[in-house]
């Protein structure tokens, strides 16, 4: 069934948009303006609709609900797409544990959920899920890894990390293995799967765990997956090997050259097509980049920056033009923060040819950043971003999923617009002419694109 756009103004309130607020929260819950992710305050002026330019033009063929579990309706989280088959994943409303749901896309005009896996850790939940062909002397097929985090730490059946599925036959998924995180850490938040001549690796970020580790693990680890049934860690970064981040760096509380103290943590990682380079979303230490070669002995390149009065917040990564150009987005929550500029989060894009050097090219930012009378609130910020060729596609919570033209980077510009009702977009992933778009309250969104 096709979700209704509306095109006349109106408030959102926060029962419309997710019905019961999860418990816990993957962004900076050590912070002192910690909001729970799915709380909502209301969105001013937001219209629900659909819009493109005139060389840019795309449609809505399908909006399908994931299926109640146990009973309960989870919430869904980010989406993926591997050989015609559609990965949700879900966060925590009503309890969590609702594991990734798979859909078969073949017929994208009508998304069928065919089966559930990853949902076997208690008091878990599943938020990210990547799926690559793998293939070495331990395992052939379709690799999914799923990011496993606790709801509550305290909880003595839950642990977090990731876990690792055949999903070869996506009708069948088939465990096989699963890497554990020290109790006193959430879990691993984001993760990515990367294949570096043959051997597949995950590249993991665990938000504070060399906080609440002391040190013992760190926020971000390579983990060898080539045998998915024993992962194993080959390394872990330090933030205190940057020249900036001095040693009494307690794995949260960075005392940033400007002066001021900010917030220090590994939220998302990625890396480009080869698996060579590798890109971390270190809050506001920027986005870090290494050199992972040796995936044992990676090598710090550089990293982006901020001015003084903007929140860092870097929270996710794409790459362009040849992967010459990086796309970072900002997940700001509070745009009154003292000592920053008014204004939730926005993109901004680099040149990384030199990637020691990155160099700003420019910050694209949509109607609702500006919009502070809002509050505190998710609703307004930018999310993750995704390209295909010369096109940006960012979900963008309330705003719901965004299309620009990059084919300048150092001119951005807005071409297409998609805002379903009670819009609260969490992913976006782009597969030849569809987009799919991973709602939290309403769940898996298809587009077509019409060029």
């Amino acid at each position: 069934m096709k979700s209704k756009i509306v095109l006349t103004i109106g408030l959102v309130s926060a029962m419309s948009l997710g019905g019961v607020v999860p418990s816990v929260s993957a962004h900076d819950e050590l912070g002192k303006d910690f909001i729970e992710k799915g709380t909502r305050v209301g969105f001013n002026n937001v219209i629900p609709s659909i819009s493109g330019s005139k060389n840019f033009k795309w449609q809505e063929i399908s909006s399908q609900q994931i299926k109640l579990k146990n009973g309960v309706q989870n919430n869904t989280a980010d989406v993926y797409v591997h050989k015609g088959f559609a990965y949700t994943g879900t966060h925590t409303q009503n309890g969590g544990n609702g594991g990734v749901r798979v859909w078969d896309i073949k017929n994208p005009n009508k998304p069928k959920e065919i089966s559930v896996f990853g949902d076997d850790i208690e008091g878990t939940w599943q938020e990210k899920v990547i799926v690559k062909s793998v293939n070495t002397k331990h395992f052939k097929g379709s690799l999914a890894v799923v990011s496993v985090q606790q709801i509550d730490r305290n909880d003595p059946k839950s642990v977090g990390g990731f876990l690792l599925y055949d999903v070869t036959d996506p009708y069948q998924p088939k465990k096989l293995g699963f890497w554990s995180l020290d109790k006193r850490v959430r879990g691993t938040h984001e993760l990515y799967l990367t294949v570096q001549n043959g051997n597949p690796y995950v590249l993991a970020a665990n938000p504070y765990a060399d906080y609440y580790t002391h040190g013992e693990q760190k926020d971000f680890q390579i983990v060898d997956v080539s045998n998915p049934a024993k992962p194993t860690t080959i390394y872990q970064f330090d933030p205190r090997s940057l020249p900036d981040v001095q040693e009494d760096f307690d794995g949260y509380n960075w005392n940033a050259p400007d002066g001021k103290t900010r917030p220090a943590f590994n939220h998302s990682t990625m890396t480009d097509k080869k698996g060579q380079t590798a890109f971390l979303s270190f809050w506001d230490l920027g986005t870090i980049i290494l050199d992972i070669k040796n995936p044992k002995k990676p090598k710090v390149l550089g990293r982006t920056t901020f001015s003084p009065n903007q929140q860092g917040s870097a929270h996710s990564v794409a790459l362009a033009k040849g992967e010459d150009v990086l796309v970072e987005t900002r997940e700001v929550y509070n745009p009154t923060k003292e000592g920053y500029e008014q204004a939730y989060g926005y993109t901004r894009i680099f040149d990384i040819k030199n990637k020691k050097n990155p160099t700003l090219l420019s910050e694209f930012k949509t109607e609702l950043v500006a919009n502070i009378e809002d509050g505190v609130t998710f609703g307004n910020t930018v999310h993750d971003p995704k390209v295909q060729g010369n096109t940006l596609y960012l979900s963008h919570y309330a705003g719901g999923v965004r299309a620009v033209d990059i084919s300048r980077p150092a001119h951005p510009f807005e071409i297409g617009k998609y805002i379903p009702e009670n819009a609260d977009v969490w992913g976006v992933f782009v597969d030849k002419d569809y987009v799919f778009a991973s709602d939290m309250g309403t769940g898996l969104k298809v587009l077509k694109k019409n060029n």
